[in-house]
């Protein structure tokens, strides 16, 4: 194991931090105290130690760190922290540090119900691990899938499969009365509740309470009810000092809905704010008629369209062709998009302009239609492939009936001439979508009101000046942010790295930290949204805006700069 000490000239906000390694050996296994003299970390400031970063574990498996601790002189300060025997300690799968604080209770009447998690995003789930407190949450790795769609989140386990989330150190004492949440799990679905305390709120040792979903009087018919944890079933529970809350034991998968505390002794559904419509069109544009009209695809060949060129997805389990029809049952997961070719290489779409695509369809118009645009020598063996992309949103163009979709072709604000293909993308609903006609037709039914056209960004994947390119670096585990930033100074190059927000408000990973270095260095930042969820997936503007605006926030607060 690796542990790295970062120091500083002095303790100033704006001095850059500079590291020092030192390599842990000789482990045994068991619990053991270890004692590393400051002298041991070449070129540290004993003065100005900013964190630890404990690294590089040399093998696979859970790790269990213990309380960390300065000791004075040359003494033995006892380091060594175990968990009980009937409780789990959830520090050590835990991606990020926990940063534990009591909530004192309110004043009597004084109490809104407290949100654990509203299982908003995917990414925030299963790729920064945190819950809506921005806390640790995460399975134990064994689990088979772990699915966000819609403000709900589905397990699928294996064999001993749980999944905790972590709360901080909640006072519940005459405030609140247990923690509830929707559930929707098949009859004959049991599991195993876990609350953990810990009275000095270290949750590296806890004190854990455990009742069966038996216990609890729980039953599922496979229907989504609402179920309460009151903490006055869990015998000898501290109330004072929450710290976590494990499922274990599912021997189905299960879905759960927003997790809250709530107030008194009777809990209720949390409520989830409604996605609004597709935006509305403020105006709507006359009519057109295009020169011809055909099919591109009417789904009788599972592998090719009705131009005889490709057709496919990017998971093939998410959608099903049979009957002329394709179903596509993504359940929300943004990041998969399915695709029809035009042509085997570059087709001139531009003699349709004034047509329309037309998507007959039932079922849900929650997604994003792309046309997507080849590169200029129309090369597949040139990156990139495609060059760009416009998309617009489906229901927008859906009549009153929710049966025909009517795109105008110079609502796709791309080089035309250039067309490769069409991609549906960005699902964002639960519910499924059954398309079984795609063609360009000549005009739109009479009385069919054509929307105006909502402004798109361009989407650039090249450099635009010839000859050059840039480095782009994506935020990713906060462990490896360190390391990039010396190999990229040993190449002596600058790069752009995009930081998502919530991250840089845990103050137990050292991103601030390490982005100050990367920003005194020449580096240059930008913004990755706040929880890193599918942008387009997103169920409306305003969740597009609330991303954007915590990410800004986010920066500005930690690294001082916009």
């Amino acid at each position: 194991m690796l542990v790295e000490i970062q120091t500083s000239d002095d303790c100033s906000t704006n001095a850059a931090a500079r590291s020092s390694y030192f390599t842990v050996s000789g482990l045994t296994g068991s619990t053991q105290t270890v004692n590393i003299p400051f002298t041991q970390w070449a070129g540290a400031n004993a003065a100005s130690v900013r964190s630890f970063v404990f690294q590089g574990f040399s093998t696979d498996g859970t790790w269990e760190i213990g309380q960390t601790s300065f000791s004075c002189g040359g003494g033995s300060g006892d380091s060594s922290a175990t968990a009980s025997s009937a409780s789990r300690s959830l520090s050590s799968t835990s991606q990020t540090s926990i940063s534990a604080s009591t909530t004192p209770s309110a004043p009597l009447g004084e109490c809104t119900d407290l949100l654990i998690d509203d299982w908003s995003s995917q990414s925030r789930l299963t790729f920064l691990f945190y819950n809506a407190l921005l806390l640790p949450t995460s399975d134990d790795g064994t689990m088979q899938s772990i699915v966000v769609s819609n403000n709900r989140v589905t397990f699928t386990p294996a064999d001993n499969s749980y999944f905790y989330s972590m709360v901080g150190c909640i006072s519940a004492t005459n405030k609140y009365g247990g923690i509830g949440m929707n559930i929707d799990a098949p009859a004959g679905t049991t599991l195993q509740v876990e609350i953990q305390t810990s009275a000095s709120c270290d949750s590296s040792s806890p004190t854990s309470r455990s009742l069966s979903s038996t216990q609890l009087g729980w039953t599922f018919d496979g229907t989504e009810k609402y179920y309460s944890i009151p903490f006055s079933s869990f015998s000898g529970l501290d109330t004072g000092h929450i710290t976590a809350i494990l499922f274990s034991s599912l021997n189905q998968a299960v879905t759960f809905g927003p997790m809250a505390f709530y107030c008194g002794n009777n809990g209720s559904p949390y409520p989830i704010a409604s996605a609004s419509q597709p935006a509305v069109p403020t105006s709507t544009i006359p009519a057109t008629t295009g020169p011809t009209s055909f099919v591109i695809d009417a789904f009788t060949d599972p592998n090719a369209n009705a131009l005889g060129f490709w057709h496919g997805g990017d998971d093939p389990a998410t959608y099903s062709i049979s009957g002329g029809r394709i179903t596509f049952s993504i359940n929300g997961n943004a990041d998969l998009s399915w695709y029809t070719q035009l042509s085997g290489s570059c087709t001139d779409f531009s003699p349709n302009d004034n047509g329309y695509l037309h998507i007959a369809y039932t079922g849900s118009a929650a997604f994003s239609v792309a046309l997507q645009q080849h590169n200029p020598s129309c090369n597949a063996n040139v990156a990139p492939y495609p060059q760009t992309w416009d998309d617009v949103e489906a229901g927008r163009y859906s009549n009153s009936g929710n049966t025909d979709i009517y795109i105008p072709m110079t609502h796709f604000n791309i080089d035309r001439s250039k067309a490769i293909g069409l991609a549906f993308k960005g699902f964002y609903a639960r519910a499924s979508t059954t398309v079984s006609r795609i063609e360009i037709v000549r005009t739109v039914p009479s009385g069919f009101s054509v929307p105006s056209k909502i402004e798109t960004a361009p989407l650039y994947f090249a450099c635009t000046r010839p000859n050059s390119f840039a480095f782009a670096i994506d935020d990713g585990a906060p462990a490896y942010a360190q390391q990039v930033l010396e190999a990229v100074n040993e190449a002596n190059i600058k790069v752009t790295f995009f930081t998502v927000g919530a991250p840089l408000l845990d103050t137990g990973n050292n991103l601030t930290n390490v982005y100050k270095e990367m920003l005194s260095r020449g580096h240059q930042m930008a913004y990755h949204s706040f929880t890193h969820p599918p942008m387009e997936g997103l169920p409306d503007k305003a969740a597009i805006d609330s991303e954007l605006t915590q990410a800004i926030d986010a920066v500005q607060k930690t690294l001082n700069v916009r």
